[in-house]
């Protein structure tokens, strides 16, 4: 077993709970659908398309409720810091002094408000679309083809940072993802 999946001398803590967990898997999972099938020609893959869309929808409302409802580490107020700290994380990132952060890092905190309301947005435009009203505006439709990108983008740069963050730490976020645990907090972390 790599240092990366073993417990610290204090063993595991509980991070992520069930419902974090889950609503990000589902989350991803509505987003390939819908990307996948937002791209290709056959008239059903239209259905698949919007049910994709209202299921992330769903689930970016359940998460935002969740946000402020939910476990220690689930709510926004636990891991959305403010713009000095995010700041400070990221000059301590540039020089490889950053801490570990228990729940979410800075940067990664505003990386779920961002990918959670790029995905609300996009939801919205794209049932607009679909109404009498704004049926068949080209603006609109450019509008959530550019938020269809810029979701992308968003997904690279989290995959991008959970990587990093995994090796920089040498803790494995992916199965985080999926148990909900992380190592305990060592001196120095930040909980």
């Amino acid at each position: 077993m790599s240092s990366a999946s073993q417990p610290a001398a204090g063993g595991w803590i509980k991070v992520w709970d069930r419902l974090v967990r889950s609503l990000h898997w589902l989350l991803a999972a509505a987003m390939v659908t819908a990307w996948g099938s937002g791209h290709w020609q056959p008239p059903w893959f239209d259905e698949v398309h919007h049910t994709a869309g209202y299921f992330a929808a769903a689930i970016v409302l359940i998460r935002l409720t969740w946000g402020f409802a939910g476990g220690r580490y689930a709510r926004f107020r636990q891991f959305v810091r403010g713009p000095r700290q995010t700041l400070d994380y990221a000059r301590q990132l540039r020089i490889s002094a950053e801490p570990r952060y228990i729940g979410h890092n800075p940067l990664g905190g505003w990386m779920v408000l961002a990918l959670l309301l790029v995905t609300a947005a996009l939801s919205l435009t794209g049932w607009l679309y679909t109404t009498e009203w704004l049926w068949g505006y080209e603006w609109l439709e450019n509008l959530h083809a550019l938020l269809a990108w810029f979701v992308m983008v968003l997904v690279v740069a989290h995959l991008m940072g959970v990587v990093f963050t995994c090796w920089r730490h040498r803790e494995n976020l992916v199965a985080a993802m999926f148990n909900g645990r992380k190592r305990t907090p060592q001196p120095g972390d930040i909980d």
